[in-house]
């Protein structure tokens, strides 16, 4: 992304701010591992959408006076030649200007002068943080900490909710966001088709894992957005499978549910194969359910619908389907082989926090996911798609991986990656 994008980020939200504001966000700091190794660093969302900036302990500080005019500066780390010796040269101030757009630059030691001062001065009555949390346990943030301790040193500081304003931007994808979806959906595309390429019985599903793995490698060292979720025959049945211990036995079906990033926007897909090649006929039954359910909702989404009716009338289409075909005998018990929904938005996160809309728009990303679970028959699969939303009605942007029967099969006879 230019630095313009993350600029006119900036300008919408200084927008939704309350004149007397401050504004202040973290790209978050990182979490310990073992005694002498942290996780991989991953910067917060709604940051990087705002400056992007990639990096640890940067803190952007924004403010609006009585007559809504707005300044901004942002603190990274100082040098450091010892640390950078070992894990890499900082981002350096000239080069934060650049990526930002943000002219004013300072060090991250001068920031809780700089906050005090700016709190202290009277001029300012709210204090804009986002203190999201996934769950109520979740693990403090710096932003959590910063409201604990504005609500004893600064009790005049309203706390307002920055989240909300940026959950309501990201709804919306630009056409630079759009632009990076597809070209990530490649990316996934060619990790899919090498699994289905590889694929046979007695293959265990962490050699999937290492396919798809490296022909992501291929397009750059970011790898998979989230934890790739790949099991055979019985794991199927555990949603969210990140073993990978199992092998595949002939017949047995495939899952995976598998994204690519590229620009920092990410993609959500999933596919279901039998291991040998060729679907059974209960397989394809039940395949060509989930497809002709898929299909049918990428015909009727349109602008104006209501985004709950989604996931509803994928399970209504999808139960009359089972039923005709004998495998459900009343459509009101379809939660027996359809265990989730899946019309969860995908941006910058795989269930991108966005502001949940109560009806379709233009520009929106979410997926179309249709899994069916079919323990006795040892069958369980997904199909999922991502939906971009247009002016006229939607496009399937995942379409380019292989997703009808026909087109998977001929995929695997073409196979060509040996696994041992």
């Amino acid at each position: 992304m230019k630095k313009e994008f993350h600029q006119g980020n900036r300008t919408k939200a200084y927008q939704q701010m309350k004149p007397h504001s401050l504004l202040v966000m973290f790209s978050g700091t990182e979490v310990r591992k073992t005694n002498d190794e942290q996780y991989p660093f991953y910067t917060d969302r709604n940051f990087l959408y705002l400056t992007g900036l990639d990096s640890k302990e940067f803190i952007l500080l924004a403010w609006k006076d009585s007559e809504g005019r707005t300044g901004e500066r942002i603190y990274i780390l100082p040098p450091d030649p010892m640390k950078e010796r070992w894990t890499g040269a900082r981002i350096k101030p000239d080069q934060a200007a650049e990526l930002s757009g943000i002219g004013d630059v300072a060090y991250v030691d001068a920031f809780e002068a700089d906050f005090h001062r700016m709190a202290s001065l009277g001029n300012y009555g709210r204090l804009y943080l986002d203190c999201y949390r996934t769950e109520p346990g979740d693990r403090d943030t710096p932003a959590h900490q910063l409201c604990r301790r504005a609500a004893v040193d600064y009790p005049f500081l309203r706390i307002k909710d920055a989240g909300a304003i940026l959950r309501k931007l990201r709804t919306i994808k630009q056409p630079c966001e759009i632009a990076a979806v597809r070209e990530a959906e490649k990316i996934t595309r060619d990790g899919i088709v090498a699994m289905m390429k590889a694929s046979r019985p007695g293959m265990y599903e962490y050699q999937y894992k290492a396919v798809f793995d490296y022909a992501l490698g291929q397009h750059g060292p970011q790898g998979p957005a989230f934890p790739s979720i790949i099991s055979a025959g019985r794991n199927n049945f555990c949603i969210h499978y990140y073993a990978y211990k199992g092998q595949a036995q002939d017949g047995d079906m495939i899952l995976n549910d598998v994204g690519a990033w590229y620009d920092n926007l990410m993609t959500d897909v999933s596919r279901g194969w039998p291991c040998n090649g060729k679907y059974s006929e209960r397989q394809r039954l039940l395949y060509e359910c989930a497809l002709k359910t898929s299909d049918h909702m990428f015909s009727i989404i349109k602008p104006g619908m209501l985004m709950e009716e989604v996931d509803k009338e994928a399970r209504r289409y999808n139960a009359g389907l089972l039923k005709d075909m004998g495998v459900l005998e009343d459509a009101d018990e379809i939660g027996k082989y359809m265990w989730h929904g899946g019309s969860h938005h995908v941006g910058y996160d795989v269930h991108d926090l966005v502001e949940r809309p109560k009806r379709i728009a233009p520009g929106m990303i979410f997926c179309v996911d249709i899994g069916i679970y079919h323990e006795d028959w040892g069958i369980g699969f997904r199909l999922e798609d991502n939906c971009l939303v247009t002016e006229g009605g939607c496009e399937n942007l995942s379409a380019i991986t292989p997703r009808t029967i026909q087109e998977i099969e001929d995929t695997m006879r073409k196979g060509c990656v040996a696994v041992s």
